[in-house]
């Protein structure tokens, strides 16, 4: 069984802004920044391998943490296609019927020309067996994305995202999940960083 540790990056203009940002190459803004200055990792969390999301967003987190983390691309933000940079207010406010629709789909909502969740979780999974067939008993650090760390936890949870979750997610928080042989589960969720 491997443990990955995932923190979510810092804020962002569009996370602001509240716009879908998916693989818009988007940096952190000066909130976002004190915001993970003031991150205390906890000392099991310091001594891990860390890997990053390609984006800059994560990669100035990682920094920010003081924590030297390899660039992994299977870590990279759930694709939102052609909705990136839009609200979902706009989203819903131009056909409301059809796209709540579309949301009922939960873990299989894609949007047009992205992925859908569980294609993200299927994304982390393969990179996660990879990862165990090379060692087996590891535990990993990932500075990755909200859509991300939710695809996960719909896996780890058994949750199909149509419904309420299980648990409150704290994205200010670390999220440890294990993998074993292509099965998530929970191992601790909302590990303080402060």
């Amino acid at each position: 069984m491997i443990h990955l540790y995932f923190i979510r990056h810092g804020q962002t203009q569009w996370n602001s802004e509240k716009k879908l940002q998916g693989r818009t190459n988007i940096p952190l803004n000066q909130q976002g920044r004190e915001q993970i200055s003031g991150y205390q990792l906890p000392a099991q969390l310091q001594q891990l391998q860390w890997f990053s999301s390609p984006l800059l967003r994560a990669r100035e987190t990682a920094e920010l943490l003081c924590v030297n983390a390899a660039t992994e691309n299977q870590l990279i933000e759930m694709n939102w296609g052609s909705w990136e940079g839009k609200t979902l207010q706009q989203l819903r406010s131009v056909d409301p019927e059809s796209f709540a629709t579309l949301e009922a789909q939960g873990i299989d909502l894609c949007p047009p020309e992205g992925e859908s969740p569980r294609l993200v979780g299927e994304r982390i999974s393969d990179w996660a067996e990879h990862l165990q067939a090379l060692n087996d008993t590891q535990q990993l650090g990932c500075v990755s994305h909200k859509g991300v760390i939710r695809a996960i936890y719909a896996l780890a949870a058994n949750w199909d995202m149509q419904h309420k979750a299980p648990h409150k997610l704290d994205y200010h928080c670390a999220q440890h999940f294990c993998f074993d042989h292509g099965h998530w589960s929970i191992g601790e969720l909302n590990i303080k960083l402060s």
